[in-house]
């Protein structure tokens, strides 16, 4: 009986208006599959130039690091708060290059 309840109220919370913790997909296949190409081409860059990345965030910058945020898509006018926010995590893309991807992959949107 309580299996025949929550199978008749997840579809009453999805109509809701209140926040969805599983949001419906907004984008298109060909938006999909540009984001993982995009991806791809992060990580390849992420892992070939690792060393020089976390050095330039330590730094504040440089130019493998904007090649990187360029790769990745991150607007302009976001990256010096970006930078920032990178430095302060750096211990953890130091130890981890999948983190650093996955966090330019966030940043871009």
């Amino acid at each position: 009986m309580k299996r025949s309840i929550l199978i008749l109220l997840v579809p009453l919370a999805a109509c809701s208006g209140d926040a969805v913790l599983f949001p419906l997909p907004l984008m298109t296949p060909a938006q999909a599959a540009e984001t993982l190409d995009r991806r791809g081409a992060v990580e390849v860059y992420v892992k070939t130039n690792h060393p020089a990345l976390v050095d330039e965030i330590d730094a504040g910058g440089g130019p493998t690091l904007t090649r990187a945020m360029d790769i990745a898509g991150i607007p302009l006018a976001e990256r010096p708060t970006r930078q920032i926010q990178l430095r302060s995590d750096n211990a953890a893309y130091r130890a981890s290059p999948g983190a650093l991807v996955s966090v330019l992959m966030l940043y871009a949107g």
